[in-house]
């Protein structure tokens, strides 16, 4: 029993080759170069020595391993507020708070980068508690509570019958009204008119 051996038979001895920081000759560095010169392509095992993960001896390397693993905030000066993972109904509401001009038509917002497609990197998601000053006027009922502002908003009544009047709007608008639907408009109705005089 004074021996050590393992136990199912396997043994482990880390490739110290590759770790050695001995000083390299002129020789050597020849052999370096070539090995070197496919450094450009990924190697997934070229990383892992043993299957355990070895830091880089190049600096550059390793400033980007570093700056991938610090944290995504943004900054001591807005505390900093950690980039949430943006789930399909963060999304969702997102899409509808850059939307919000089109929700009420009597609520006017400033114009800000509502054109723009990108949503935000960084916010948070918080629940209004009302005050008891409120529980008559200003809060919600359990059965108006929904989980998302998706949800809230195409369970409000007076929302739908606006939306539904501003689609038939938009329908009507766009609909070719009497014979116009059957004109061709453009380079191809100043042809036929060429053909039908001759």
């Amino acid at each position: 029993m004074s021996e050590s051996k393992a136990v199912i038979g396997l043994s482990w001895e880390p490739k110290l080759s590759l770790l050695s920081s001995a000083p390299k000759t002129g020789s050597d560095k020849s052999q370096n170069v070539a090995e070197n010169s496919g450094a450009g392509l990924w190697k997934p095992d070229s990383e892992l020595v043993d299957g355990l993960f070895v830091p880089p001896n190049n600096p550059r390397k390793l400033n980007k391993l570093l700056r991938k693993q610090v944290k995504d905030t943004t900054g001591t000066k807005w505390f900093d507020m950690p980039a949430p993972t943006i789930t399909p109904e963060l999304k969702k509401d997102l899409q509808l708070l850059k939307l919000r001009s089109a929700i009420d038509p009597k609520r006017h917002y400033k114009k800000s980068d509502s054109k723009s497609k990108t949503l935000p990197k960084y916010f948070q998601v918080g629940t209004v508690i009302e005050s008891a000053s409120d529980f008559f006027s200003g809060r919600l009922t359990k059965k108006e509570r929904k989980a998302s502002l998706a949800d809230e908003l195409l369970s409000n009544s007076s929302f739908a019958d606006y939306r539904k009047r501003k689609v038939r709007e938009i329908e009507e608008q766009n609909r070719p009204a009497g014979v116009d639907k059957w004109k061709i408009k453009g380079r191809q109705s100043w042809k036929r008119k060429k053909q039908r005089r001759h």
